[in-house]
């Protein structure tokens, strides 16, 4: 005789539901480097699917349209870094200069430091280096995820490919491994993933390319030194929800004041940024990257942090997109779908257990 779980109380059901999400948690962290690449190549396969299905109706057989998208996208990548690479020699030229500035800029800092606060440049150097000992673990943390990413660039094209390939056949597994009374609620869930995941990769790269013009320019027209290399750079930054947008105004703030005398310049570029923000947060983020499902600002914020926690940088990018898919799922399925409404934009106008406001009890009406 078999013994259902939901039938058990509640103390039983929240700590099966507790270890497997410890366990799934575990697992997820130990296959990191086997799951991140298979991960970001899941999305872009879906993101290249068209191309290869147009392809396809051009008189392209299947393999040579998923090489000849691949190449396109590969094409597009190359282009961006070379670029990128361009702006980064002409940073080189200046580092000899820029490090002596700063070094300077750091001087004189302590001295302000020793006579406003009484702290002996030998404490603040003790104090540096101590700091600078403690951070070797996160600093480890940081070169094991750029290896990390190494290797997903490396494994991302193959798995592409196959995914591509293989498509129908993992199609029809997701099919066939549900009953069929579900085919339907599980066709609805991958259009609806399909089409999120389209949308929010291909929103996310025009806003990237905007706030990059906006950023370049704006800091341009201040007269900072590699606004160009900076402006993309904080572009590409504020991919990291909430958190790369602190970093992408740090790094011009930071340049002005190795590169210029006072503090007008550093100004200008805080306010030019938060008018970038305003209008990356209130326009193109509404109208560009929104997709057909929303997540709140607070739970972004959680997903995003435990997504680093888990996988480090790869996992930030991919915490957004990975519980937008669990919401599709969520929403579909009746047990679920009070964990979908967590992750949802849609705020109610009062929680189950308030009363209406001034709502009084009806008197009632006794007979003449």
């Amino acid at each position: 005789m078999s013994v259902k779980i939901k039938d058990q109380p509640f103390y039983i059901q929240s700590t099966a539901v507790l270890f497997g999400l410890v366990l799934l948690v575990y697992i997820m962290s130990q296959l990191a480097d086997i799951l991140v690449p298979l991960a970001f190549a899941a999305f872009l396969a879906i993101l290249l699917n068209p191309l290869c299905n147009w392809l396809q109706h051009h008189k392209f057989n299947r393999v040579w349209s998923i090489f000849a998208a691949l190449l396109i996208a590969l094409g597009v990548v190359t282009g961006i870094f070379y670029f990128l690479s361009t702006q980064i020699i002409q940073f080189g030229d200046s580092l000899p200069m820029l490090e002596k500035k700063f070094s300077l800029i750091t001087i004189h800092l302590k001295e302000w430091i020793a006579v406003n606060f009484n702290i002996s440049i030998a404490k603040q150097d003790q104090m540096v280096e101590e700091t600078l000992h403690n951070s070797r673990a996160m600093l480890g943390k940081t070169l094991n995820g750029l290896l990390g990413t190494l290797g997903v660039i490396v494994l991302l094209p193959v798995y592409i490919f196959f995914m591509l390939l293989y498509k129908a056949l993992i199609l029809n597994f997701l099919y066939e491994v549900f009953s069929e009374e579900n085919s339907k609620k599980v066709g609805e869930i991958l259009g609806e993933t399909k089409g999120a995941i389209q949308s929010y990769i291909i929103g996310l790269l025009i806003e990237t390319t905007i706030v990059a013009i906006l950023n370049s320019t704006a800091l341009l027209l201040l007269g900072v030194k590699y606004g160009i290399l900076i402006g993309c750079i904080g572009a590409i930054l504020n991919l990291i929800p909430y958190l790369g947008g602190i970093i992408a105004i740090a790094l011009p703030v930071l340049m002005a004041t190795v590169t210029k005398d006072g503090y007008s310049t550093q100004i200008g570029v805080i306010i030019a940024y938060i008018v970038i923000q305003f209008i990356d947060n209130n326009i193109l983020v509404p109208r560009i990257v929104s997709s057909k499902v929303q997540i709140n600002a607070l739970m972004s914020i959680i997903i995003v942090l435990l997504g680093n926690q888990l996988w480090g940088l790869s996992g930030m990018f991919l915490s957004i997109p990975f519980v937008a898919v669990l919401k599709i799922i969520f929403d579909r399925v009746d047990g679920l779908k009070p964990w979908g409404k967590l992750l949802g934009d849609n705020i109610p106008t009062r929680h189950m257990g308030q009363r209406w406001p001034n709502r009084r009890p009806k008197k009632p009406i006794l007979p003449a």
